[in-house]
């Protein structure tokens, strides 16, 4: 349930502090969880109207949201002085990571499955490294993709190398630390799949494949869609 009509000039008279926490708490992360602050995520939750009218007006941004995760969203870029490198945004232009990150999304829907999990659930999936990476190359590999090429170390080490840490930085994944003094190979490293991930679509596996054919690599697009509570 929404509030009442209201404007964000209306709640920022009676609950400036929480006004001014929950846009900044927008702004400085990809995501924002509502596990990084329940009162505050609810509170949005409850006025979505008022902060999507803010957004939308001053802005010309998107406010997703669903019942664990919340993110403002712009269609383009203002600064054309800014270069693709100079914006930091979440994507892949190389061919193999957009594709790798696809079979991400569908390795993430198997996961949920075979753990039973949903959105509504109150955990998430966990999974270890070793899992991700022999999953990624049975894809490339379902994909007909050179399997003299496209082996484990290959995969471990021109792809998923340097993924992992984007993936973490933009809220997509949780690394979990082992228990004190535990020493553990790198492919039982345990990972967390965070709610950001039900933004995207799986279901866009071929695109990228298909424009790489085309010598035209695409980064995937987040579904304006997500799954839960609409905005």
């Amino acid at each position: 349930m929404t509030s009442s009509a209201q404007s964000i000039e209306d709640l920022m008279g009676q609950y400036k502090g929480r006004v001014q926490a929950i846009a900044n708490m927008l702004t400085e992360a990809p995501y924002f969880y509502r596990e990084d602050n329940e009162e505050l995520f609810l509170f949005l939750r409850r006025h979505r109207d008022e902060f999507r009218l803010f957004f939308e007006r001053y802005f010309g941004w998107m406010l997703i949201m669903d019942m664990k995760c919340a993110r403002v969203y712009k269609e383009r870029w203002y600064n054309e002085a800014l270069g693709k490198r100079s914006r930091l945004e979440f994507g892949f232009s190389r061919r193999d990571e957009c594709i790798a990150f696809m079979l991400l999304l569908r390795f993430f829907e198997h996961q949920l499955e075979e753990q039973s999990l949903t959105v509504e659930s109150r955990l998430a999936p966990r999974f270890r490294f070793g899992d991700l990476l022999d999953y990624t190359r049975a894809g490339f590999l379902e994909l007909e993709y050179d399997a003299d090429k496209y082996t484990l170390e290959h995969v471990r080490a021109n792809i998923l190398r340097s993924m992992m840490p984007v993936l973490e930085q933009y809220r997509f994944l949780r690394r979990i630390a082992p228990e004190a003094g535990m020493r553990i190979q790198a492919d039982d490293t345990i990972y967390e799949a965070l709610p950001a991930l039900f933004h995207y679509n799986a279901g866009m596996l071929r695109r990228p494949v298909e424009a790489d054919r085309a010598d035209q690599p695409s980064a995937p697009t987040p579904s304006l869609a997500a799954t839960g509570d609409q905005p």
